[in-house]
């Protein structure tokens, strides 16, 4: 697939591995609609990347609000592509100090996480399906976050891990059903990334992360992800796979 002057929606993009997607996209001469619910940074970030960038402040989660975000897509290009970077990470054990983990935090961590990268994906593949098929009748890809949690999850990440393995698992049973549209699906399960939340951190506790690494002793890069996303997008025989990208780390119990 070529990116160029395709249309591509990210969601998570004012930040993090999603901003850094949207910056890769725009570079490569994509057009690109940013979803966030952080709606002052989606909006700084979309004026910062220039013309081929717009805004659009939604929750993955919702129906209604993923609707609107494919709506404003029909009017802006040709849609090919989908990427996932919404999510949420809460770190809460099943039997804290506070008693058994709350219901809420963990319907609401499936709820975005795994419903609504769904939901973005549902949307997104209807309208990709109706596009004219280009190289090997190829229309469009989608490409989901996972995280090394998914096959690793540490205590306090039940949650979490259970979201991300829905991810992982979503991912061929999509391939397939969609391999017939022409629209490939694939997912990225990221190790210890400098997002903004790992990055908040002081730099001892950084370095010491990093440290858990095989090879290379750091934390992954944004722009890392970036580059994997763009590998995805203009391979055309790569499908129906997760991709590890961890620098070989393996997580610990704790």
């Amino acid at each position: 697939m070529q990116i160029k002057d395709k249309l591509f929606v990210v969601t998570g993009a004012a930040s993090g591995l999603g901003a850094a997607t949207a910056e890769m996209l725009v570079h490569e001469g994509a057009k690109v609609l940013i979803v966030d619910l952080n709606q002052e940074a989606g909006e700084q970030f979309a004026n910062f990347l220039g013309p081929n960038a717009k805004f659009i402040q939604a929750d993955v989660s919702s129906e209604e609000s993923a609707k609107q975000v494919f709506k404003l897509a029909k009017n802006l290009g040709e849609l090919r592509g989908l990427v996932n970077c919404a999510g949420i990470a809460p770190a809460v054990k099943v039997l804290g100090k506070d008693g058994p983990h709350p219901l809420e935090i963990f319907s609401k961590t499936i709820q975005v996480n795994l419903i609504g990268t769904f939901n973005m994906c549902r949307l997104a593949a209807e309208i990709i399906s109706n596009q004219t098929a280009i190289e090997d009748n190829e229309r469009g890809v989608l490409v989901n976050t996972a995280s090394v949690a998914a096959y690793e999850g540490q205590i306090g990440q039940a949650a979490y891990a259970a979201s991300k393995g829905g991810v992982v698992g979503m991912v061929i049973p999509m391939a397939r059903e969609l391999a017939k549209h022409g629209i490939r699906v694939l997912g990225i399960a990221p190790g210890i990334m400098e997002t903004p939340m790992l990055m908040s951190f002081p730099q001892h506790v950084q370095d010491a992360l990093g440290q858990t690494v095989p090879f290379p002793q750091r934390m992954g890069k944004p722009r890392e992800y970036a580059e994997l996303v763009r590998f995805m997008l203009t391979n055309n025989y790569l499908n129906g796979e997760v991709v590890r990208l961890d620098g070989a780390i393996r997580l610990t119990a704790k």
